[in-house]
């Protein structure tokens, strides 16, 4: 008779692996090796698997609170278990040279869902418990001088069914991770293609898009390479730094979405190795993913200028390009030159545009420019201070005097329409 059972497990799973084991009690004569014991296992499958899924109940808190279908694809994969521990002895796994590994096939029995409720360390614990129910009834299992045999195949069981479950979660990582990237490379898409609000939502919450303000895009040079491997960059960088970020590759672009970044151009710098050379561009912060369309078109113009500046900083708002954009024939940034600085240096009166196009034609020298007015000197610093004040660019400064230089030209070339005035404004 075999020797009573010690341990946690108790009720009809345990007697029936007893009454199990008990019918396999003899070896026939004329098997093979472990034959005996093969028998005797493959009739315990289920009450093992039953024992197993008591002592996870008992010792696993997580375990007894998933609901119950996910419990029974547990016990699925148990007795699935049981049966491939008995066909991979049966094929010479149990032997100390063999290189036979454990099916995948183990994992087959529960749906793919399983993977995503159950994480890789939970898995690895089950496992572990399983492991533990079956070696702690070596001695009912084996047939006589078997034991140690069993033993020790059972611990190389447990490892190859150990692999078998992280190819299993790779292999769901990376369909998870594709199917991810493409959602993304979708959804920057319709940034791109300035697609309604409600698209831009749905493809964003099935990515888990939290939304959080404010809202920005930049734009650089791809490093080339992997689609994977340069988003995985990305949101490495990202996590560092605690912002939120969706990515995607159009052509030889890198388009990344920022969420929750209080300073986007600040946080783009601390994305910068994510990118490869080249000018990198960071459009306007918007409140939400609604509004990122007008941050992307901004961030693209600005990346289709910059050229023009070689000198530019890394990154570069899209706002600093406004004039290398209006000179490439974005729309939006003859609009922001025209009406944000050449009609505000109108409405600010007639003289401070006086004074700008006399201090330009003086090759931006002051007393010239005194001279050219009829005024004093240092009412020509008065207004060149106006300037800055109203309009944010300061004549005084290279960079801002050539921005209002083409402010004034754009300015000049359309006309604004007066106020109550429909139509095409006059040439």
């Amino acid at each position: 008779m075999p020797r009573p059972v010690r341990d946690r497990c108790t009720g009809a799973g345990v007697e029936a692996l007893l009454r199990a084991c008990q019918a396999g009690a003899v070896n026939e004569p004329g098997g093979t090796e472990l034959t005996a014991t093969l028998r005797r296992i493959e009739r315990a499958a289920g009450a093992l698997a039953t024992a197993s899924v008591v002592r996870m109940d008992e010792s696993l808190p997580w375990f007894r609170e998933l609901p119950a279908d996910q419990r029974s694809w547990v016990m699925l994969v148990a007795q699935a278990g049981a049966r491939s521990l008995v066909e991979w002895l049966g094929s010479g796994g149990g032997t100390t040279d063999s290189t036979q590994e454990v099916s995948d096939e183990v994992f087959a029995t529960a749906p793919l869902a399983l993977a995503r409720s159950i994480s890789l360390q939970q898995t690895v614990a089950l496992i572990k418990v399983t492991i533990d129910v079956v070696e702690e009834q070596v001695s009912h299992l084996a047939a006589p001088g078997e034991e140690q045999q069993l033993r020790e195949a059972v611990l190389r069981f447990s490892r190859e069914i150990a692999f078998a479950a992280a190819r299993v979660y790779a292999r769901a990582a990376e369909s998870r991770g594709s199917w991810d990237a493409r959602l993304q490379a979708l959804l920057v898409d319709a940034l791109l293609r300035g697609d309604s609000p409600d698209v831009l939502a749905s493809r964003a919450a099935a990515l888990g898009w939290a939304d959080a303000p404010p809202v920005a895009v930049a734009v650089g040079r791809s490093p080339g390479g992997e689609v994977a491997a340069v988003l995985h960059t990305v949101y490495r960088h990202a996590r560092r730094i605690g912002v939120e970020v969706i990515g995607g590759v159009h052509g030889d672009r890198l388009v990344i979405v920022l969420g929750g970044a209080a300073d986007p151009v600040t946080a783009t710098e601390k994305l910068l190795p994510a990118f490869g050379e080249g000018p990198v561009v960071v459009g306007p912060a918007v409140p939400s993913l609604d509004e990122a369309t007008d941050s992307a078109r901004a961030a693209l113009a600005g990346y289709r200028a910059a050229p023009a500046w070689p000198t530019a900083p890394r990154p570069v708002p899209a706002a600093d390009l406004l004039p290398e954009r209006a000179l490439a024939g974005d729309a939006e940034a003859r609009r922001r030159l025209r009406h944000d600085v050449y009609a505000t240096l109108l409405r600010a009166g007639g003289e401070l545009l006086e004074t700008l196009d006399a201090f330009f034609a003086a090759g931006g020298t002051l007393e010239s420019a005194a001279r050219a007015l009829f005024v004093h000197p240092n009412t020509v610093r008065y207004r060149l201070r106006r300037i800055a004040e109203v309009t944010g660019f300061s004549p005084l400064t290279p960079r801002d005097a050539f921005a209002l230089q083409v402010a004034l030209t754009v300015g000049r070339l359309d006309p604004i329409v007066p106020a109550g005035v429909t139509g095409p404004a006059p040439r």
